[in-house]
C-alpha cells in the first residue's frame, strides 16, 4: 500500500521548471531516498509534500490526506526536518522538545513517556540540560529529529538530515532511522550523498526536477549500460583527459588515483585503453572491470551522450 502517492507533480518559479511531472509511490514502512545533486528538485519536492509549497499541477497525497486540500490534518501525520530545521540555541535539548511538543499538542502524560524514549534511542540523556546552541553538529541533528519525531508522525520527512555532519554521526544518525522504521515509520529522505543512498530501501535518482530512474539500490544500478572498468596509471588525470578525448561515447569519472571507465560497448576495453594511454606515454598499473556504485550510475545516466543511431536500411 502506498503511503505517499505523487501524480505529475510539477512546481515552476515564473520561467525556472523546479520540478516536472513526477510521479512516485512509497510503500508503507520502506526508508525511501531522493537522490541528486544541488538543484535537483528535492528540496522542492519535499516542500511539496508536507504542504508548505503548492504544486504548479498534479496532485499528490500522503498518509491517505491531499497535501493540498487537507494541509491542517496532514500536520498530524507527519515529521519534516528541513535542511535547517528551527533549534532554539538558547534553550536546553528538554527546553526544545517541550516546545515542540506544545505546539504538536502532545499531552503531558504522553509527552514524559516520549520525551524519555527520544532521549534514550537518540543518546541525547547526557545532555538534556545543555543548551542547543553548544551542542556539536551531529547532536544537533539528533536533537532536530527528536523534536520532528515528538508526536509519533506516521511518515518522516527528512532533507538532507547529514549534510555536514562527520562520519560517525552520520552512522548513528542511519542508526537511528532503521529503529524508527522498525517502530513503523516510514522515511522520506533526500541526500545529495550517493554512498549513504545505498542505505535506503528504494530511491528516486533526479535531475533537473526529471526522474531519471526509481527502483532498489541494485535496480537502479542495471540502468547503467554496458560495463565500467577500474584503470590505475600514475597518472590519473592525464590519463582521465585522454580518454574522454578518445572515448567519444563513454562516460569517464575520476576517484582519487582510479578511473572509472563506463562504455556502451566494451568488447575489447582492455587493449584498445592499453593502447590509447600507452601512445601518451601513461603506463597502466592495472586494468579491471568493476562492479557499479550508485555514483558511477548517475555520473553514466546523466553525463553519457546518447548512442549514435543504428543505420536505416531503407534510407540506402
Amino acid at each position: 500500500m502506498s503511503i505517499i502517492h505523487l501524480q505529475g507533480l510539477r512546481r515552476t518559479f515564473r520561467d525556472v521548471v523546479a520540478v516536472d511531472a513526477l510521479d512516485l509511490d512509497v510503500a508503507e514502512g520502506e526508508i525511501f531516498g531522493l537522490v541528486g545533486p544541488d538543484g535537483a528538485g528535492k528540496t522542492t519536492t519535499m516542500r511539496m509534500l508536507v504542504g508548505i509549497l503548492a504544486p504548479t499541477a498534479g496532485h499528490a497525497t500522503v498518509a491517505g490526506f491531499d497535501v493540498t486540500r487537507d494541509e491542517d490534518k496532514l500536520q498530524d501525520h507527519i515529521g519534516y526536518m528541513s535542511q535547517r530545521f528551527g533549534l532554539y540555541p538558547d534553550l536546553t535539548v528538554n527546553e526544545n522538545l517541550a516546545f515542540y511538543a506544545d505546539l504538536y499538542g502532545v499531552s503531558a502524560k504522553d509527552r514524559r513517556e516520549k520525551t524519555g524514549h527520544l532521549l534514550g534511542f537518540s543518546n541525547l540523556t547526557p545532555f538534556q540540560h545543555r543548551l542547543a546552541g553548544n551542542l556539536s553538529g551531529g547532536m544537533k541533528q539528533k536533537l532536530g529529529l527528536a523534536c520532528a519525531l515528538i508526536h509519533t508522525p506516521r511518515v518522516l520527512f527528512l532533507d538532507e538530515p547529514t549534510n555536514g555532519v562527520d562520519p560517525v554521526s552520520r552512522r548513528d544518525f542511519w542508526r537511528i532511522l532503521y529503529q524508527l522504521v522498525r517502530e513503523g515509520v516510514t522515511i522520506f529522505v533526500s541526500t545529495a550523498y550517493l554512498d549513504e543512498a545505498e542505505r535506503c530501501n528504494r530511491l528516486a535518482l533526479l535531475h533537473q526536477g526529471r526522474l531519471l530512474g526509481v527502483g532498489t539500490p541494485a535496480e537502479l544500478k542495471a540502468l547503467m549500460p554496458g560495463a565500467l572498468f577500474e584503470v590505475r596509471t600514475a597518472d590519473p588525470r592525464r590519463a582521465a583527459a585522454r580518454l574522454r578525448e578518445a572515448f567519444a561515447y563513454a562516460t569517464v569519472g575520476l576517484f582519487g588515483d582510479r578511473v572509472h571507465l563506463s562504455l556502451r560497448a566494451p568488447n575489447g576495453a582492455e587493449k584498445r585503453t592499453r593502447d590509447l594511454l600507452g601512445a601518451a606515454g601513461i603506463d597502466v598499473i592495472s586494468f579491471r572491470a568493476i562492479e557499479p556504485s550508485l555514483e558511477d550510475v548517475f555520473v553514466s545516466v546523466i553525463a553519457a551522450p546518447p548512442a549514435p543511431a543504428a543505420p536505416n536500411p531503407a534510407a540506402s
